[in-house]
């Protein structure tokens, strides 16, 4: 059986959560199974198609909506605690070949999930299962935990010029 090894992308650079849907495409082309869960995020972005063109790729969203702006509310806690509570059963369960965990490190920031039930829930995964955990603000136990860490960093940004985002780029 193949060991599974642990990503983090972070930082506050573009390209967190595409970098993840990369690797999860070239998961499901090499014939594998993958799992994205989606912390935080509500609503219409375009990963939730592709189970329309991947028979093998699941989506799942555990969240209310961003939280720019506003404080969590118990509806932000009870959903990113229900979503890890379901990611962990995954990770245990052995289905998938790549679990995603994505805007996790911003629901542990925010205070939604707790850093060590993220570490439990890795920690008790299935060896061969490979994990991507994404969002900013990746907390040091998740660094020290993980086999790779990458740090996107902004250089530039054209949201600074007033540009809001486009379907099919941002989301």
């Amino acid at each position: 059986m193949k060991k599974g090894y642990i990503h983090i992308n972070t930082g506050d650079g573009k390209g967190k959560t595409t970098a993840a849907l990369g690797l999860s495409v070239r998961t499901l082309i090499s014939g594998g199974k993958v799992f994205f869960g989606q912390f935080i995020k509500k609503g219409n972005t375009a990963e939730l198609s592709v189970p329309d063109y991947f028979e093998n790729f699941t989506i799942e969203q555990f969240g209310e909506g961003l939280l720019l702006g506003r404080v969590p509310d118990d509806n932000d806690i009870r959903s990113a605690e229900e979503g890890l509570k379901k990611v962990a059963g995954i990770l245990r369960s052995g289905e998938y070949d790549l679990v995603v965990m994505d805007e996790v490190n911003v629901a542990i920031s925010k205070g939604l999930i707790k850093t060590e039930d993220v570490l439990s829930a890795i920690n008790n995964r299935a060896e061969h299962v490979e994990v991507i955990m994404t969002g900013r603000y990746a907390p040091a136990e998740l660094i020290e935990r993980a086999d790779l860490v990458t740090e996107m960093r902004k250089v530039k940004h054209y949201y600074d010029k007033g540009v809001k985002g486009r379907e099919g780029i941002e989301y």
